[in-house]
């Protein structure tokens, strides 16, 4: 198997004590527990106040309690300040107020290992977890004036926070911080996101520790005389828990495996190019979705698809399942059947050789691909920029095509799906 960076899941998720506000009250109070920090999906980092590299911050208990709203943090009351002695499943572990917080797992004290282990047995005390419980925070919602003061008040001497733009941020993340970084981003951002119910238009309130969300109406003391009952209240039902949209990514290569081919996206910087990638669709199989996406976008017909290997991408909650596929290359290239692309090309071993040595996006470009109009746009060409870059392999395109580049995809090739 490939672990790729994001991935790894190096956290004991603990997905059965998520329902046990008990638990997860008493895992807050650990002093081991340790707390990853975003504004509004930017992660805050740190570095020496001289510069070099960033790394995830990651804070205790104390320092951002005051944060977190008023106790209990789970199990809250309809009135407020107590535990709700219900044992419904409507208010298991539920969080009615405050700023989104998800428990993210377990780091162990004997490894990493993320599944549940038969030798764990749920403690009774804070000070008996097995290693440090991890929870994440977004503060999107608080005064510029509360976030200043945190930052000033947690930074050690010598050291600088700030709230940083994820992507260029995180490519000096060590494989276990980049892992946390990518489940808490996708969790809160899918917390954020989802603020009203889906089957009826009420709020919604999370439940299970930030891993599910569910719909006011559903509360015990909720006066719903006069409205129909909410569909998300009977059957089972899909409505309220975290999503993850698979994208398929491709290397296409010609006949001889001497040629890739490559697309330049009309929000990519200057000189950029990457494998060609797209939404699986409803009843599409992954290889159907390749087939599919690739001549859409590049009228280009595929054969002999085959699995590599997937990756987390956690903007804002994508899973690429990343793939080899052959082609002829005589065919002719069209880039104006979605219009997606201002180019797609082969391009040899040698020049993707070449390519592979030039430096990554920098935090304005990476700015340039988030911030671009959903619409059509030609995005200038920059004399400045190196004459043609890849992705690195912190993303699985990068590992695609460096893989190929050193001759290292091995027996992926072979075979016909």
């Amino acid at each position: 198997s490939f672990r790729h960076f994001l991935g790894g899941s190096p956290l004991n998720r603990l997905s059965w004590l998520r329902p046990s506000a008990k638990f997860l009250n008493m895992a807050i109070d650990s002093l081991d527990t340790r707390w990853t920090v975003f504004q509004a999906g930017k992660p805050l980092v740190k570095r020496t106040a001289s510069g070099g590299p960033k790394s995830f911050a990651l804070l205790s208990t104390t320092q951002i309690k005051h944060l977190l709203g008023e106790q209990p943090f789970f199990g809250q009351s309809e009135t407020g300040g107590e535990t709700v002695s219900s044992a419904e499943s409507a208010v298991e572990a539920c969080r009615l107020t405050g700023p989104p917080v998800v428990f993210l797992g377990l780091s162990e004290l004997d490894g990493t290992r993320a599944l549940p282990s038969s030798e764990f047995s749920t403690p009774e005390r804070a000070e008996d977890i097995p290693g440090a419980p991890y929870f994440s925070l977004d503060i999107a919602g608080i005064s510029d004036s509360a976030v200043e003061e945190l930052l000033s008040s947690v930074a050690e001497e010598g050291q600088t926070l700030k709230f940083d733009e994820p992507r260029g941020a995180i490519v000096a993340f060590t494989m276990f911080e980049a892992a946390v970084f990518a489940e808490a981003r996708s969790m809160l951002d899918w917390n954020t996101r989802n603020k009203f119910c889906p089957a009826c238009g009420s709020p919604t309130y999370s439940l299970w520790g930030g891993w599910k969300r569910s719909c006011v109406s559903l509360l015990p003391w909720a006066r719903n005389e006069g409205r129909e009952p909410c569909p998300s209240g009977t059957g089972l039902q899909n409505f309220a828990y975290p999503r993850t949209d698979p994208v398929i990514i491709t290397a296409v290569l010609d006949q001889t495996g001497d040629k890739i081919l490559l697309g330049r996206n009309k929000k990519f910087p200057s000189g950029f190019f990457s494998t060609l990638a797209g939404f699986c669709e409803p009843a599409e199989s992954f290889e159907d979705a390749v087939k599919r996406e690739i001549w859409e976008e590049s009228g280009i017909r595929v054969y002999n698809v085959r699995y590599h290997s997937s990756q987390p991408w956690p903007y804002p909650a994508n899973l690429m399942v990343g793939c080899y596929a052959f082609a002829d290359s005589s065919q002719t290239i069209r880039t104006d059947l979605d219009n997606e692309l201002s180019e797609a090309r082969w391009f040899t071993r040698d020049e993707v050789s070449a390519a592979l040595g030039q430096p990554a996006l920098t935090r304005s470009e990476y700015n340039q691909i988030d911030n671009a109009s959903t619409e059509p746009k030609v995005v200038p060409e920059d004399p400045r920029a190196p004459p043609f870059r890849v992705p690195p392999r912190t993303a699985i395109a990068g590992v695609l095509i460096s893989d190929w580049v050193l001759g290292k995809y091995g027996g992926i090739l072979k075979g016909n799906l």
